[in-house]
């Protein structure tokens, strides 16, 4: 992983005694009964616009194909012994596609999803991410769902405001809406598009205009690696204060599983959440062509195996599953941390009824 990357994982690991202590469970237990009234607070949201709550499986042939993503590996092992290597996911997303494919329009899953080399403030090796979908939706319908899950999250924990460190926001306010592109001109004087041509990006072109900005860009990085700094250093910072921010029109380059926008080729159909500064959600216009999606897997596996020097398969059923899927948009969003934020926790662990224990 790039070092500007490495540093946004925060190693922040508390030093009281073991959750199991009864000082430690008391000190936490608040947090805890808060997240129980959430949960049920936005199970019922979801059931009340017509949402069907499912379950999918934790063990996938592939955990999910993203360059700087980290899978727990195990083997299942048949009734003779013989092995096949499986992986616990990282996301729900796979299997809710498949359902989306086999007939489903509206799922939500609290899913418990399994990420390695994360450790910190904000990040747990194992965590509930809150993944819904809609077919025959546009993803625009998701910047809506976000305030309202917002507001409903609010109300449950008894909140007026979000808090995290020196950030606080107003749950109740329509999130504000911003373009990367304008994101990128405002914070660093970036013209980011101009670098943008047909889904592929002119490393030249950012590296220079990074440099105007003082971001410092490494001889080896990619263009993903720049962008990636810019928004870390310069656009970050600025997001989430006071009310929060949809930052929305990704470069096509950073699409992932996004289908592009119509009609314009150099951005996709994808947005983020920022809350209190905080990255809360990711959501996109879901990419269905079956051979645009493979060839960004097998582009991203590359760059995997050219960074940590490791793979992961890709996932043939979902690869034909999304040749039946309708057009669906669908959103991720880490719900530990939404708790945190409601409740003005300032470690992931605060809210996780077991953490895991460090060795």
């Amino acid at each position: 992983m790039p070092a500007f990357l490495a540093c946004l994982f925060e190693v922040i690991v508390p030093t009281n005694p073991p959750f199991w202590s009864a000082g430690s469970h008391a000190a936490r237990r608040p947090y805890l009964l808060a997240r129980g009234r959430i949960t049920g607070a936005l199970r019922a949201w979801f059931a009340k616009h017509d949402f069907l709550e499912v379950e999918t499986a934790a063990l996938q042939v592939s955990p999910g194909n993203e360059t700087h993503l980290h899978a727990f590996a195990t083997d299942l092992i048949g009734p003779g012994g013989e092995r096949r290597g499986l992986y616990l996911r990282t996301s729900p997303e796979f299997t809710c596609k498949k359902l989306l494919a086999a007939g489903e329009r509206r799922i939500v899953d609290f899913a418990r999803v399994f990420r390695n080399r994360e450790r910190g403030a904000l990040h747990h090796p194992e965590f509930t991410m809150l993944e819904w979908y809609r077919a025959n939706e546009p993803y625009e319908t998701l910047m809506n769902d976000c305030a309202a899950l917002l507001a409903e999250t609010a109300r449950a924990a008894g909140a007026k405001e979000f808090k995290f460190r020196d950030k606080t926001v107003d749950p109740f306010a329509a999130p504000s809406r911003l373009t990367v592109a304008e994101a990128f001109a405002r914070h660093a004087s970036v013209d980011l598009l101009a670098t943008v041509s047909k889904g592929s990006g002119d490393r030249a072109a950012l590296a220079a205009q990074a440099g105007n900005a003082g971001v410092t860009v490494a001889d080896d990085d990619t263009w993903g690696d720049i962008f990636s700094r810019i928004l870390a250093e310069r656009v970050d910072p600025h997001l989430g204060i006071d009310r929060a921010t949809i930052l929305y029109e990704y470069p096509l380059p950073f699409a992932a599983l996004a289908r592009a926008k119509p009609g314009n080729d150099k951005v996709a159909e994808r947005f983020e959440l920022y809350v209190c500064g905080v990255e809360l959600a990711n959501a996109f216009g879901e990419l269905s062509d079956v051979g645009e999606q493979r060839a960004r897997f097998e582009a991203a596996m590359a760059e995997k195996e050219r960074i940590h020097g490791e793979r992961y398969p890709l996932d043939e059923d979902l690869l034909s599953a999304l040749g039946q899927m309708p057009q669906a948009s669908g959103i991720a969003l880490g719900f530990d941390r939404l708790v945190m934020l409601a409740t003005g926790a300032k470690h992931i662990e605060q809210v996780i009824w077991t953490p895991v224990i460090e060795p």
